[in-house]
């Protein structure tokens, strides 16, 4: 169990995870079910009905991911949550034509098990609009119309949802990568707007579905901008030069002036007698020791946060990506032969990505 996580095993090897919140679906359609009438089977038979369901999702993601493995991109891991599943991949091809595959690979998934279904013969439910109808109709018939509804919802231009991102595909082989994004965004938040004013009229689900794609369709826009920005620079091109150390015996008053007397937030810390790397000494971390321990209390005493550690000659966009994911504030940056040259935080790299942008406004 990772972050809560249970890990069901691997398939293809990709871990498949279940969150813990998706405990609290089963359990919420068990009660549903048996306070309704009393009977456990059906109970148990409801909670069946949504493992088969997820079933198909978990199909839907190793379609992408299997996809992307076929371009050397890698998937971290499938994650099921009580609105749908996420495969991680560890990045987005930028080359239309292979993320357009990837994108589609998941709705083909559930295609080809629409097209299973009805050969064998199986019939959507009648009355779809009357839950109890739903209900009663069997597990096969509800699947294929859950499936149906996967394809059709799943390939609408919502991004990032799959049909998004297949139109961003389509746009980016027309354009710059990074305007088919924002396009692409700029719909999918469109669609985020509908999907609330649906939403309104009784559908609650769709207005979570919608919260997560504007929220989807704004992030992957900055990121994207981001990427395209620090393509070409190195980690050297944004560190800083000249910077504060504190040691493990210096007092939280002494760091209090540092913090005070320039813009730097995040402080490496040293072992005093060895000159070891501890850890970085955040901003908020400073303040709330101040509080806790007063001004003469002393670093060693104070929380830290991991000092990473990267070459200068690194690509940035990489490293911003990683220090991203594992939640880094600030890397001690070295030269080839190891010697540290500077200091890479995320205060400094927002600003390096804001100098980029003014720059690549003038030019345009």
């Amino acid at each position: 169990m990772r972050n809560w996580n249970l890990r069901l095993g691997r398939v293809a090897g990709i871990p498949i995870e279940i969150h813990w919140t998706f405990w609290l679906l089963l359990m919420f359609v068990f009660v549903g079910d048996f306070s309704e009438n009393g009977d456990a089977n059906a109970a148990f038979s409801g909670v069946f009905t949504v493992v088969a369901i997820f079933t198909c999702v978990v199909l839907h993601e190793l379609g992408h991911a299997l996809a992307a493995r076929r371009f050397g991109v890698k998937t971290r891991d499938i994650t099921l949550y009580p609105i749908g599943g996420v495969a991680r991949l560890e990045r987005i091809p930028e080359n239309p034509v292979q993320e357009l595959v990837i994108a589609i690979a998941g709705p083909l998934v559930n295609i080809v098990i629409v097209a299973v279904l009805l050969a064998m013969g199986t019939v959507l439910p009648e009355h779809i609009e009357d839950p109890s109808a739903l209900v009663k109709s069997s597990i096969l018939s509800r699947l294929l119309l859950v499936n149906t509804s996967l394809v059709i919802f799943n390939l609408l231009p919502a991004f990032p949802m799959d049909g998004g991102r297949i139109f961003r595909a389509f746009l980016a082989l027309f354009m710059d990568y990074a305007q088919a994004t924002r396009i692409a965004a700029s719909v999918g938040q469109l669609m985020a707007i509908i999907f609330v004013f649906v939403g309104l009229s009784g559908n609650t689900m769709l207005l979570f579905i919608a919260f997560f794609v504007w929220l989807g369709a704004s992030s992957e826009a900055t990121s994207v901008e981001q990427r395209v920005l620090l393509k070409s620079s190195l980690v050297r091109d944004a560190m800083l030069i000249n910077y504060e150390t504190v040691s493990d015996q210096s007092t939280i008053e002494s760091v209090i002036q540092l913090l005070l007397k320039g813009s730097q937030s995040e402080f490496p810390v040293y072992q005093a007698l060895t000159g070891e790397p501890l850890g970085v000494l955040s901003r908020n971390t400073i303040l709330s020791s101040l509080a806790e321990k007063g001004p003469g209390g002393l670093v060693r005493d104070c929380p830290l946060d991991k000092l990473g550690r990267e070459r200068g000659s690194r690509p940035l966009v990489a490293v911003s990506q990683q220090m991203r994911e594992n939640g880094q504030t600030c890397l001690e940056v070295t030269d080839d032969s190891g010697q540290i040259i500077g200091l890479l935080t995320q205060d400094n790299l927002a600003e390096f990505i804001m100098v980029q942008s003014a720059l690549k406004y003038r030019e345009t």
